[in-house]
C-alpha cells in the first residue's frame, strides 16, 4: 500500500486584497455614488496634475451625492514628514475616509496614513497605470531627494479601488510603458525563486499571477500602447491596465513562509539614490534592473526579456554620471543590498562582483541595437 509523503514545508500563505475593485471607462462620473455608502466626509489627497485630470467630473459627482470633502495637494515625495503632515490634517478635519487620486507617491502616502490611523476608509483612484501601487500592500517611502528609504508592509488595504480607463488613456503613454515593465518584472523576479524552491504554494500563486500579467503583455501590450497614444479605450488597453494594477498587485500581495525579494527591485532601490536617474520613472529603473538581473543570472540577456525592454523603451544603459564613471559604477554595485538571509533562495549568486560585471556589460555592449 503506497503512502503519500508530506511536503517538507507546510502550505501556508496570506493574500491581502482591497475590499472591492472596479474598472470602467467613465467611472469618474460615478465616484460620489460609489463612495457614499462607505463615507460621507472625505479628505482628498492628490496632485495638481491628477486633480485636473479628474475634474470637473469628480467634484460634480461628489457634490451631487452630498459627500463633504476637502482637498490637499502632494507636491513632493512620499516621505515620513509628508505622511505625518497628511495624518495630522486628516485627524484635524475629522474626515471618515481618504480619497487618494494620482500616481504612486499619492497612493503610498495615503496608504501609509490609512494604515497608521486604522479606523478610516481608503478609496484609491489611480490616474496612471504606471505601477501596482493602488493594490500593493506596501507603502514605499523616500527621502526628499527621491532616494528609497523603506518598503513598509501594511495591514490595512483600500476599501475600494476605482479605475477609470478613460482617465488613464489620457495620460502620457510613457507611464503605461513604465507600468508594463514594472508588472512584467514580477514574473522575471519570482520565477527563479519558484524554480529553486518547489512545493511552496505561495510561490506558485505569485508566479501564476505574475505569468498571467506577462502573457497579457505578449498578446496585448503593443495594441494597448497604440490605444493610449490615440487616447482610445480598447479591450487591449483594459487588459493591460488590469495586468499592471490587479495581476501585478496580486503577485505582490501573496506572502508565504519564504521571504522572496525581487532582485530587480532591490537594484532599483539603489538606483533611486543616483541624482542622474531622478527623471527615470519607477518602471524605467526597474527595466534597467531587469537587464542587470538577467546578466547576473545568465551572463547575457534573456532574448525575450530584451525584446520586451526595447519594445517598451526601457533604458538599457546608465546616463552620463558626474565624476569618474568607472568609480561611480563600482560604487553602485557595492551599494546594492540584497538581503543576506535570502541569498540562498535563488539559483544564482548575487554578489558585488556579479553585479559589477553586469553593470560593466551594459557599458561594453549596446543592447539597444
Amino acid at each position: 500500500m503506497s503512502t503519500v509523503q508530506p511536503l517538507s514545508t507546510p502550505a501556508q500563505f496570506t493574500i491581502k486584497s482591497p475590499g472591492n475593485y472596479i474598472q470602467q471607462a467613465g467611472l469618474v462620473h460615478q465616484v460620489g455614488e460609489r463612495i457614499r455608502p462607505l463615507v460621507d466626509h472625505l479628505r482628498i489627497l492628490t496632485s495638481p496634475q491628477a486633480w485636473r485630470a479628474v475634474n470637473p467630473m469628480l467634484e460634480e459627482s461628489l457634490n451631487r451625492e452630498g459627500v463633504r470633502w476637502q482637498v490637499e495637494y502632494l507636491s513632493g515625495e512620499c516621505t515620513d514628514a509628508t505622511i505625518a503632515r497628511f495624518r495630522h490634517n486628516l485627524l484635524e478635519q475629522g474626515a471618515e475616509g481618504i480619497l487618494a487620486i494620482g500616481g504612486g507617491r499619492v497612493l503610498d502616502t495615503a496608504k501609509a496614513v490609512n494604515d497608521a490611523v486604522g479606523d478610516r476608509q481608503l478609496i484609491a483612484l489611480p490616474t496612471l497605470a504606471a505601477t501596482c501601487a493602488a493594490w500593493s500592500p506596501l507603502a514605499i517611502t523616500y527621502n526628499e531627494e527621491g532616494g528609497h528609504l523603506d518598503s513598509r508592509a501594511l495591514n490595512a488595504m483600500p476599501a475600494l479601488i476605482l479605475v477609470d480607463s478613460e482617465i488613464i488613456t489620457r495620460a502620457d503613454v510613457r507611464y503605461l510603458r513604465s507600468g508594463i515593465v514594472d508588472a512584467l518584472a514580477k514574473w522575471v523576479e519570482f520565477d527563479p525563486w519558484q524554480r529553486h524552491n518547489p512545493h511552496h504554494l505561495a510561490l506558485e500563486v505569485k508566479v501564476l499571477a505574475a505569468r498571467q500579467a506577462y502573457n497579457t503583455f505578449l498578446h496585448w501590450g503593443e495594441e494597448a500602447i497604440v490605444a493610449n497614444e490615440q487616447q482610445q479605450v480598447t479591450p487591449a488597453l483594459e487588459k493591460v491596465i488590469e495586468a499592471n494594477i490587479v495581476l501585478a498587485g496580486l503577485a505582490n500581495s501573496v506572502r508565504g513562509e519564504l521571504n522572496t525579494p525581487g532582485l530587480a527591485h532591490v537594484i532599483h532601490d539603489t538606483l533611486t539614490h543616483q541624482p542622474e536617474l531622478h527623471d527615470w520613472l519607477h518602471g524605467e529603473k526597474v527595466g534597467f534592473s531587469l537587464l542587470l538581473q538577467s546578466l547576473v543570472e545568465y551572463g547575457q540577456p534573456n532574448a525575450q526579456l530584451l525584446y520586451l525592454l526595447k519594445l517598451y523603451r526601457s533604458p538599457l544603459r546608465l546616463p552620463a554620471l558626474e565624476g569618474d564613471r568607472a568609480a561611480r559604477i563600482a560604487q553602485i554595485a557595492a551599494d546594492i543590498r540584497f538581503p543576506q538571509k535570502s541569498l540562498n533562495g535563488l539559483p544564482f549568486a548575487v554578489t558585488v562582483e556579479t553585479l559589477h560585471r553586469a553593470l560593466l556589460a551594459t557599458e561594453a555592449q549596446d543592447f539597444a541595437e
